[in-house]
């Protein structure tokens, strides 16, 4: 299975034959896997001058696709997606790599488990959490030119199965009476795996902002929501909240806990050390459903 790395080199790639608009810029992170193009910006290791020089192509009606680690797309630059896009009512297009702790043994410098919450701070922006490398392509295609800074976070876990995703929708994946549970991007193959013989409701997010509060009033099962996140846990608790209106409900929030990651190992043994894995993701389910 193609990872989503490479799936959005030969997305962009394609459609810089096929939208004139479409821009690429770059601070060197993924410029050598990218073959030289007109339309293919590489400011260099200036993160900040990248999310500006986005903005400048945005105001001469170009669409700008801004890339990098998520530290250097969301932390470094926070202060220039807000002032130069969405102060601005700008649409351009922020993709990231290594989301949470992908780079496990690089330390603190390169993980990035907070872009989701600081980022749903900034009035206007999108977000976009696939799971797997077609579903970022199909949720790209969907989404890039429509008027709205939109953030796109890629990451090396990704699902086996691909799901029909439409931007800003909730999928239903199973119904069930026990209990809902809300699987954020690629971690829904774990929570699937997990719930597989509980009598529960399991809805896929991959559009976090805008959030479906919709479907999740039509299919929500009982007061209890179980929220599975690869980002730190409850970044959607205030979205699910206000989606409920009037209707109480008790939440538990399964995700990556804000402590600082100073045990070094793969994504894999962090997962597990986390329990973001199946076995963990259901004990905590079974937990709090009490069932």
């Amino acid at each position: 299975m193609i990872d989503m790395r490479t799936q959005m080199v030969n997305t962009l790639s394609t459609m810089l034959k096929e939208d004139k608009r479409l821009v690429v810029v770059l601070a060197d992170i993924s410029a050598s896997r990218f073959q030289p193009h007109e339309r293919i910006i590489n400011v260099g290791i200036m993160e900040q001058s990248m999310i500006s020089v986005a903005a400048g192509l945005a105001l001469e009606g170009f669409i700008p696709v801004a890339h990098s680690i998520v530290p250097f797309l969301v932390e470094r630059p926070f202060e220039q997606l807000k002032d130069d896009f969405c102060y601005q009512r700008l649409g351009g297009n922020f993709i990231s790599t290594g989301g949470s702790y992908d780079y496990s043994i690089e330390g603190m410098t390169h993980q990035g488990a907070g872009d989701i919450q600081a980022l749903r701070a900034l009035p206007g922006m999108q977000i976009v959490v696939p799971g797997t490398a077609l579903e970022f392509a199909s949720l790209f295609r969907q989404s890039y030119a429509n008027g709205a800074p939109t953030y796109y976070r890629l990451s090396a876990r990704t699902n086996a199965r691909e799901q029909e995703v439409e931007f800003g929708k909730l999928a239903v994946i199973k119904r069930g009476r026990a209990g809902t549970v809300v699987a954020v991007g690629p971690l829904l193959e774990a929570t699937v795996q997990a719930v597989e013989d509980l009598d529960v409701s399991v809805l896929y997010c991959t559009t976090v902002a805008p959030f479906d509060g919709e479907t999740l009033r039509r299919e929500c099962a009982g007061e209890r929501i179980v929220l599975v996140e690869p980002y730190y846990a409850g970044g959607l608790v205030a979205d699910i909240v206000a989606a409920m209106q009037r209707r109480p409900v008790c939440i538990e929030t399964i995700g990556v806990p804000r402590a600082i990651l100073d045990q070094y190992g793969e994504p894999e043994q962090q997962d597990e050390a986390l329990g973001l894995t199946p076995t963990g993701i259901r004990r905590r389910i079974v937990d709090f459903l009490e069932i």
